[in-house]
């Protein structure tokens, strides 16, 4: 069942637009909006609006921290890009490996 809604000039809806946000979120009860005694907008709850709950959404993927013990697909042996034309000594750390 839909309430009557509560009409409200246009620049009094401006002034008072986030009360009345809450106003309809607490009560359900629309708002009509008017320009020069015209609905120009409507103002209504959002039905099953509120937060998702979190609870049952992530499932278990094992151990994620442990190290892999599949290859995928880094060489380390590889020559390195770095450091590049332009950056200046001692800007960045190199590690090598033999």
């Amino acid at each position: 069942m839909m309430r009557k809604p509560t009409t409200i000039p246009a620049g009094q809806f401006k002034a008072k637009c986030l009360a009345l946000l809450d106003e309809v979120a607490a009560t359900g009860r629309p708002i009509v909006v008017t320009k020069r005694g015209k609905a120009v907008a409507r103002l209504v709850p959002i039905d099953g609006a509120g937060p998702t709950p979190l609870l049952g959404s992530v499932v278990r993927e094992g151990d994620i921290v442990s190290p892999l013990d599949e290859a995928w697909g880094f060489d380390c042996r590889r020559k390195s890009r770095w450091p590049r034309p332009g950056w200046r000594a001692g800007s960045m750390a190199i590690l090598a490996t033999a």
